[in-house]
């Protein structure tokens, strides 16, 4: 099975709503350590667009918890824990990913690894779809690399 493209129906997450607008998903799992790169990005989504982007992740939600403490993740998160049904839908092959679902419940974008521009990119999908500021979300000076596989 492929990753989801732009375009595709987007599956239900249990725990997450679609029907109010758009939502990103962030896909990670604890010990990922692109993940731990991505974490605080998170919080700066959380900050411009409240509630629109949720974590799915691949581990026990006392692990989830103690990870959003510890890299200041600052996002709601639901569990996704093996045999991973719900990154299993949406075909994720490596962690981070992230998704935006879109008001029509379909993918507008989605970005694997850690990439500054997708990231940015998504930011820039998600202030179009709500009416918010464009924000950056990372910047050449915020310490983390343009690009990093997960």
């Amino acid at each position: 099975m492929s990753p989801l493209q732009v375009g595709d129906v987007a599956p239900q997450v249990p725990g997450v709503e679609f029907g109010d607008g758009p939502v990103g998903l962030f896909f990670y799992k604890v010990t990922c350590p692109t993940c731990q790169i991505a974490a605080p990005t998170m919080q700066r989504f959380e900050r411009a667009f409240p509630g629109r982007v949720v974590g799915v992740g691949q581990d026990p939600e006392p692990e989830l918890a103690r990870f959003t403490r510890e890299y200041e993740m600052g996002i709601a998160s639901v569990e996704d824990a093996p045999p991973y049904p719900v990154s299993d839908v949406y075909a994720v092959e490596s962690v981070p990913t992230l998704y935006l679902v879109g008001a029509e419940e379909r993918v507008v974008e989605a970005v694997g690894a850690w990439d500054r521009d997708g990231f940015n990119r998504v930011a820039s999908r998600l202030a179009e779809q709500t009416g918010g500021e464009p924000v950056l979300v990372s910047t050449p000076d915020d310490g983390r690399p343009d690009f990093k596989p997960g």
